[in-house]
């Protein structure tokens, strides 16, 4: 059984279409048993989300205030083919973690080159720590090519468990996270589970994520959640090789 010690991916109210407050998220986790909690919210050009003062204003944020360790951060939207995200530097300089992802109201699905060489620029930014649900056949991607540059840029591929869940709006999740993970192995790449909950009742929920590493037998080794120290040598590249 992987250990699952962390949850690097949920949204409270902040972001727009999320139904809990930071204290509840982080009250859920301690329950759940988990050591560590990312807030990762929607950056600002998703409908309804915060704007860019709310990140600006993260230091105010007591990380140890809570139950459980506390990371706050962004979800980011890849914007372009360039892997631009719509956060700047003045903003990305105070999360403790961000994630960046490909957001249907946010860049229009393109060829594979396209959408691979946008995550693949997106994972360059030196404030990037994880590459968010690259598992939506909607935007068909070069698996091989996103392993080879995670490994190379110190990039985490998340394996969401939203994604898996009955109903999810992303397409073929399964097969294109069997693909992934298959090259992560080969790779030796490590990849990060994320529950991405909108709701607190969801916070470490990683089943469906766990379902398959088993099926796959995937090892633990390359599975970040079972170590807070594992998971740190991953968080914001460029200010520690400042």
């Amino acid at each position: 059984m992987i250990r699952d010690i962390l949850d690097t991916h949920t949204h409270t109210l902040a972001s727009g279409h999320a139904y809990s407050t930071i204290r509840e998220n982080a009250h859920a986790a301690a329950e759940k048993g988990l050591e560590l909690l990312a807030i990762t919210e929607h950056a600002p050009r998703l409908w309804g989300s915060c704007q860019s003062i709310y990140f600006q204003n993260l230091r105010v944020v007591d990380r140890s205030a809570y139950e459980t360790e506390l990371l706050m951060g962004a979800e980011l939207n890849i914007l372009d083919e360039q892997g631009t995200v719509d956060l700047e530097l003045r903003s990305l300089k105070q999360m403790d973690i961000a994630i960046a992802s490909l957001h249907v109201p946010c860049i229009r699905p393109g060829s594979r080159e396209f959408n691979t060489q946008a995550c693949i620029n997106a994972m360059k930014n030196p404030y990037v720590s994880i590459l968010g649900h690259p598992d939506d056949a909607r935007y068909p991607v070069d698996f091989r090519a996103l392993v080879q540059a995670a490994k190379e840029y110190g990039v985490l591929l998340e394996l969401n468990n939203s994604s898996l869940r009955p109903g999810s709006s992303r397409k073929n999740a399964r097969d294109m996270d069997m693909e992934m993970l298959k090259l992560c192995m080969e790779y030796k790449a490590p990849i990060v589970m994320g529950s991405d909950a909108h709701v607190d009742s969801d916070v470490g929920r990683h089943d469906e994520a766990l379902q398959l590493l088993e099926e796959m037998n995937f090892p633990e080794e390359l599975v970040v959640n079972r170590s807070v120290e594992e998971l740190k040598k991953y968080l914001n590249r460029g200010r520690n090789n400042k």
